[in-house]
Protein backbone atom coordinates (compact mmCIF):
# COMPACT_ATOMS: atom_id res chain seq x y z
CA UNK A 1 0.00 0.00 0.00
CA UNK A 2 1.15 3.43 -0.80
CA UNK A 3 -0.59 6.66 -0.94
CA UNK A 4 1.51 7.88 -4.25
CA UNK A 5 3.34 10.26 -2.44
CA UNK A 6 7.14 10.59 -1.55
CA UNK A 7 7.44 10.47 2.51
CA UNK A 8 10.39 9.72 4.03
CA UNK A 9 9.77 6.72 5.45
CA UNK A 10 8.05 4.46 3.02
CA UNK A 11 4.61 3.26 3.55
CA UNK A 12 6.01 -0.45 2.85
CA UNK A 13 8.34 -0.09 5.71
CA UNK A 14 5.92 1.53 8.40
CA UNK A 15 3.55 -0.92 7.29
CA UNK A 16 5.81 -3.59 7.79
CA UNK A 17 6.86 -2.87 11.28
CA UNK A 18 3.09 -1.41 12.38
CA UNK A 19 2.63 -4.34 14.65
CA UNK A 20 5.70 -3.19 16.65
CA UNK A 21 4.60 0.38 16.89
CA UNK A 22 1.33 -0.79 18.13
CA UNK A 23 3.05 -2.87 20.60
CA UNK A 24 5.25 -0.30 21.61
CA UNK A 25 8.60 -2.54 20.87
CA UNK A 26 10.20 -0.12 19.18
CA UNK A 27 12.62 2.80 19.89
CA UNK A 28 11.48 5.90 20.74
CA UNK A 29 13.12 7.45 17.55
CA UNK A 30 11.35 5.20 15.22
CA UNK A 31 8.19 6.11 17.07
CA UNK A 32 8.34 9.57 16.36
CA UNK A 33 9.41 8.75 12.73
CA UNK A 34 5.90 6.59 12.20
CA UNK A 35 4.30 9.41 14.03
CA UNK A 36 5.27 11.48 11.47
CA UNK A 37 4.50 9.47 9.08
CA UNK A 38 0.78 9.14 9.93
CA UNK A 39 0.50 13.32 9.69
CA UNK A 40 1.21 13.36 6.20
CA UNK A 41 -0.09 9.70 4.61
CA UNK A 42 -4.15 9.06 5.39
CA UNK A 43 -3.74 5.75 3.98
CA UNK A 44 -1.67 4.09 6.46
CA UNK A 45 -3.66 6.37 9.05
CA UNK A 46 -5.98 4.80 8.41
CA UNK A 47 -4.30 1.29 8.29
CA UNK A 48 -2.92 2.32 11.36
CA UNK A 49 -6.64 2.91 13.16
CA UNK A 50 -7.86 -0.15 12.08
CA UNK A 51 -5.37 -2.49 13.36
CA UNK A 52 -5.54 -0.44 16.81
CA UNK A 53 -9.14 -0.80 16.87
CA UNK A 54 -8.70 -4.41 15.97
CA UNK A 55 -6.30 -5.13 19.03
CA UNK A 56 -8.94 -3.30 21.20
CA UNK A 57 -11.19 -5.54 20.49
CA UNK A 58 -9.01 -8.60 21.17
CA UNK A 59 -8.15 -7.66 24.34
CA UNK A 60 -11.93 -6.75 25.39
CA UNK A 61 -13.46 -10.17 24.04
CA UNK A 62 -9.86 -12.07 24.76
CA UNK A 63 -8.16 -10.65 27.68
CA UNK A 64 -9.18 -12.09 30.50
CA UNK A 65 -8.64 -15.74 28.96
CA UNK A 66 -5.43 -17.81 29.94
CA UNK A 67 -3.81 -19.05 26.49
CA UNK A 68 -1.91 -22.68 27.18
CA UNK A 69 1.61 -22.51 27.30
CA UNK A 70 2.17 -24.87 24.52
CA UNK A 71 -0.15 -22.86 22.21
CA UNK A 72 1.65 -19.25 22.84
CA UNK A 73 5.02 -21.12 22.61
CA UNK A 74 4.17 -22.28 18.70
CA UNK A 75 2.57 -19.12 18.00
CA UNK A 76 5.56 -16.93 19.20
CA UNK A 77 7.81 -19.37 16.85
CA UNK A 78 5.78 -18.80 13.81
CA UNK A 79 5.65 -15.23 14.49
CA UNK A 80 9.67 -15.57 14.83
CA UNK A 81 9.57 -17.26 11.30
CA UNK A 82 6.90 -14.87 9.65
CA UNK A 83 9.90 -11.83 11.31
CA UNK A 84 12.95 -13.88 10.09
CA UNK A 85 11.06 -14.12 6.57
CA UNK A 86 11.47 -17.37 6.11
CA UNK A 87 8.44 -20.06 4.69
CA UNK A 88 5.69 -20.92 7.57
CA UNK A 89 3.72 -24.46 7.26
CA UNK A 90 0.45 -23.94 6.36
CA UNK A 91 -0.48 -26.16 9.02
CA UNK A 92 -3.40 -24.28 11.69
CA UNK A 93 -0.93 -23.47 14.75
CA UNK A 94 -3.61 -24.63 17.54
CA UNK A 95 -3.79 -28.31 15.83
CA UNK A 96 0.18 -28.23 14.68
CA UNK A 97 1.46 -30.99 16.70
Amino acid sequence: MSCGEPHETDCSEILDHLYEFLDREMPEGDCTKFEHHFEECSPCLEKYGLEQAVKKLVKRCCGQDDVPTDLRSKVMGRIDLIRAGEAVPDKDVATQE
